[in-house]
């Protein structure tokens, strides 16, 4: 008995670690109606099924799954077919999906709230409506908090150029009506820009302005805030330490009650990124609290640049694509190397042709509504543009820094892909495990595309874990559009025979 036992115990102990890190994929069947020009979003884990929107034209549909990616149901939507926005807030047992029309001259803001079968659990409700003359495009903007225990839409009307006025709704995870407030914001320069808006567990609006000179730099920036029940918005200098900066981000650290602001910056205009300027914003006295100015030194420049670049301009295509906070105070800065090329030559940063990062007031819509985001879900098979147009996603660089902002460790994994009309198939998605993050991303190999899985550490060491199984052959995967469901489980949509289906990665 006891030779048995030891027998178990050895077993255990070889096998158990292999079991622990097994992953595998499952995949949804393909729908008739499902191709290449279908729009989608993935709402989430709602009731223990997984729940993803899809649009085909005038059909608008949400497809339910479920744990196996089994198809349970294809719930038609009753809602608009000439609407401008839809999107949705998922909670643990159900999700709400907001989405804007216009009938006749009135906009529509519309709330439905759907359980994990996607059935209504309300009749439609308005939230907001606005009176617009002529088509109107998409007007209003909705921002959850980390916890998505507060949520605030907000619409800026900028009939006067020189003085936006916000209309903000701040509610709670039930959709209550918290806070209903109508504030001015001054807008000095006709090149004033806004970064990306943010909504801390707290119910607090935050977000950057800056002017933005001859559309390739920024100056003056001013960091902005509205407390969960001000009733005007808090303008403070922020500073650029004299430097020319490019591609702001702000981020609220939740853990540590502060945000932080952070992009590149250049010693000249168009030269050479040179490294991270960053300030760290402290929430309860609304002032900067610290300033530090990280420079790419020769090792780090050596680790990012592909083959053909010279170390000066290792780090000109690269963006800013997150910002994790980490609880010492500290933060993770994760950049990728993206440019586009044609026929007609190359295109970087300085020609945007991504479209300009930045969301500005006044040329955005010509009319006197402005909204700084572009619709929730999208197709990613078009570019749009008239040229035949090569897509480029490189290495990922990961920068990791202390409550001081003191650079810690730096890394870089090394890739490089590119896809001809559309960017479906290239650049990464972050599955995070709590003690790794783990970076998955398309590689060929052999003419096949594998769906390839790093992560690093919280040291900042690097594994490469074998090739995912169950990879079948035939499905194409495009990682940069997948989301994270839970704990150890990410939805990726996929391509196989030219339909779209979904596959569910289980870690």
């Amino acid at each position: 008995m006891q030779k048995v036992l030891r027998v178990f115990v050895f077993l255990a102990v070889v096998i158990l670690p292999y079991a622990l890190s097994a992953q595998r994929i499952i995949y949804s069947e393909p729908e008739k109606d499902d191709g290449r020009r279908t729009n989608f979003d993935i709402i989430g884990k709602i009731g223990g099924n997984i729940l993803v929107f899809k649009n085909n034209r005038s059909d608008n549909a949400i497809s339910v799954y479920n744990p196996d990616m089994k198809l349970l149901d294809r719930v038609h939507l009753d809602m608009p077919a000439a609407y401008t926005d839809v999107y949705f807030i998922p909670y643990p047992d159900y999700c709400y999906m907001v989405y804007e029309y216009q009938h006749k001259n009135i906009v529509h803001l519309t709330m439905v709230k759907l359980d994990g079968n996607a059935r209504r659990l309300n009749e439609p409700v308005d939230l907001d409506t606005t009176h617009f003359s002529g088509s109107a495009n998409k007007i209003y903007t909705t921002v959850f908090s980390e916890d998505r225990q507060k949520i605030v839409i907000f619409k800026i009307n900028s009939k006067n150029p020189k003085n936006f006025l916000f209309t903000t709704f701040l509610y709670n995870a039930q959709l209550e009506l918290l806070d209903r407030h109508r504030l001015w914001l001054p807008m000095e320069e006709k090149n004033d820009y806004f970064t990306d808006f943010v909504l801390d567990n707290e119910g607090n609006l935050v977000f950057a302005k800056f002017l933005k000179s001859n559309n390739d730099y920024i100056s003056k920036v001013a960091f902005v805030t509205k407390g969960a029940t001000a009733d005007t918005f808090s303008i403070k200098d922020a500073g650029t330490a004299d430097h020319i900066l490019d591609e702001i981000k702000v981020r609220a650290d939740n853990l540590n009650k502060q945000y932080i602001l952070t992009g590149f910056y250049y010693r000249q205009r168009k030269g050479n990124i040179e490294g991270i300027y960053t300030v760290i914003w402290d929430r309860t006295t609304d002032t900067k609290i610290k300033e530090a100015l990280t420079v790419f030194n020769d090792e780090l420049r050596s680790l990012a640049k592909s083959s053909e670049e010279n170390l000066k301009s290792a780090f000109n295509d690269f963006f800013i694509k997150q910002v994790i906070p980490k609880k010492d105070g500290g933060f993770i800065l994760i950049g990728e190397s993206e440019y586009t090329s044609s026929r007609g030559g190359y295109f970087n940063r300085w020609d945007y042709m991504y479209g300009s990062p930045y969301y500005s007031p006044l040329d955005y819509y010509g009319g006197p509504y402005y909204s700084p985001f572009r619709y929730g879900y999208g197709n990613p098979y078009t570019n749009g543009y008239g040229n035949p147009v090569r897509f480029h996603a490189e290495n990922i660089m990961m920068l990791s820094f202390d409550k001081d902002v003191n650079l810690e460790w730096s890394n870089v994994i090394p890739k490089s892909q590119y896809d001809d009309e559309s960017d479906m198939l290239i650049s990464y998605q972050i599955m995070n495990t709590g003690g790794e993050l783990h970076f998955l991303y398309n590689e060929y190999d052999r003419r096949n595309i594998l769906l390839t899985d790093q992560s690093i550490s919280t040291e900042g060491k690097i594994t490469r874990h074998p090739t995912l199984r169950n990879l079948d052959k035939g499905y194409e995967f495009m990682p940069r559009h997948g989301k994270q469901i839970g704990a150890t489980q990410i939805i990726f949509p996929c391509l196989y025979r030219n339909y779209l289906c979904f596959a569910k990665a289980e870690f």
